[in-house]
C-alpha cells in the first residue's frame, strides 16, 4: 500500500521522531550532541520555523516542530543529511545512520500543544534515564525551568499559555510537568489509534486541514510565491517576464528561485515559463543568492519576510 503523502500547513505543530537505522545508537557522546544542537539552531534560523520541546535520547530525537511556510519534510532532510555527514565524518563511519522515513504527527496545537511539551520532557523518566526531569540534561526541560537557555528553543508560547510573568509561568510549567510524571506512553502521540496516523485532533481540526479524499487543502503554488515576491518588490508578475538585467527584476526572479528550490510543490522549470528565463540561469542566481546570505544577513531576513507573506497568502486560501 502506498504511504499517504505528508502533511503541510503554514503554522501546524508536528510531533516528530528521528531514529537510527536498526535501532542504533545517534549520538556517542556529548560533542555530538553539542552538534545537533548546533544543526538545530541552523535550521531555525534558515528555515524559519519554531522548536518549542527535544529530547536527544541515544537513539531516537523527540521534537515539537512548528512550521512557517516550508514544509517539514524539507527541514528534516537537511537536519538528517548534516548530522549524518558529521557522524560518518567524526567517527569514520559510512551509509546511514537513521530510518529512512521519520515519523510525524501534525497535532492540534489547542487541544494536546502542553500535554505534547510535557510528553517529550518526560521521556527520559518514561525510559528509566532519570528520576526525574531535571536530572537528564538533553531536553528543553532546564530551558522551560530558567535554568539553561537555549536561543533556538521557543519557550514564550508555551509559557505564556500558563501565566502572563516568567517566573508564575516557569513555576506553573514545572508543576504540570510533575502532575505527568507517573503518565505512561501515549500512544496517539505516536500516531497510534487514530483514524488518520498523521493527525491528533477531533473530527472539525482534521476537516480543516484536509480535503476531498485525504489530501491536504493547502499547498503553496508558483502563483502564490510569485505573488508574495512582487509584493515585497512592488512588482507586477508581468514585470517578471520582461527582457533585460534589471537588478530589481534580476533580484526578484533569484529569490522566487532560491524559495522555490525549497518547495517540493513548485519547480524552476515552472518558474522559468512563467518568468521567460532558463532553468540554469534561474538555479545559478538562486545558489549565489544562498551563498551571499552566509555573510549578509539582510538577505536571509529579505527572504523570511517574503516567506511570511506566502505563510499570510496559504492561511487565506485554508
Amino acid at each position: 500500500m502506498a504511504r499517504k503523502p505528508r502533511i503541510h500547513h503554514p503554522g501546524a505543530f508536528y510531533h516528530v521522531m528521528l531514529r537510527g537505522n536498526g535501532k542504533q545508537d545517534i549520538f556517542f557522546d556529548d560533542r555530538d550532541r553539542y552538534r545537533f544542537y548546533l544543526l538545530l539552531q541552523e535550521g531555525v534560523e534558515r528555515f524559519r520555523h519554531r522548536i518549542h520541546a527535544f529530547c536527544l535520547m541515544s537513539n531516537h530525537v523527540h521534537l515539537v516542530v512548528q512550521v512557517d511556510a516550508l514544509p517539514l519534510s524539507r527541514i528534516m532532510q537537511n537536519l538528517s543529511f548534516r548530522y549524518t555527514r558529521w557522524i560518518n565524518w567524526r567517527h569514520d563511519r559510512c551509509g546511514h545512520l537513521f530510518q529512512s522515513r521519520y515519523k510525524a504527527v501534525l497535532v492540534d496545537g489547542d487541544s494536546y500543544l502542553l500535554e505534547l511539551v510535557r510528553y517529550v520532557h518526560l521521556n527520559p523518566v518514561r525510559a528509566g534515564m532519570a528520576a526525574a526531569p531535571g536530572e537528564y540534561p538533553w531536553t528543553g526541560h532546564k530551558a522551560y525551568c530558567g535554568m539553561e537557555t537555549l536561543p533556538w528553543l521557543c519557550t514564550d508560547m508555551i509559557l505564556g499559555m500558563l501565566s502572563e510573568t516568567r517566573d508564575a509561568a516557569s513555576r506553573a510549567y514545572l508543576a504540570f510537568v510533575r502532575d505527568g510524571i507517573s503518565e505512561g506512553r501515549r500512544g496517539e502521540f505516536h500516531g497510534e489509534g487514530t483514524a488518520d496516523s498523521r493527525i491528533l485532533g477531533d473530527e472539525e481540526f482534521v476537516h480543516n486541514l484536509m480535503g476531498e479524499g485525504g489530501f491536504p487543502r493547502t499547498a503553496i503554488s508558483i502563483d502564490d510565491v510569485i505573488s508574495a515576491v512582487c509584493r515585497h518588490y512592488r512588482l507586477t508578475p508581468e514585470m517578471l517576464a520582461q527582457p533585460g538585467k534589471k537588478q530589481v527584476l534580476s533580484r526578484a526572479r533569484g529569490m522566487a528561485a532560491w524559495i522555490i528550490q525549497d518547495l517540493p510543490s513548485c519547480s524552476l522549470t515552472e518558474l522559468g515559463r512563467r518568468t521567460g528565463r532558463d532553468l540554469s540561469s534561474l538555479s545559478a542566481i538562486a545558489a549565489r543568492l544562498h551563498a551571499r546570505s552566509a555573510v549578509e544577513a539582510s538577505l536571509a531576513e529579505e527572504k523570511g519576510a517574503i516567506l511570511a507573506q506566502i505563510t499570510q497568502i496559504t492561511r487565506c486560501k485554508a
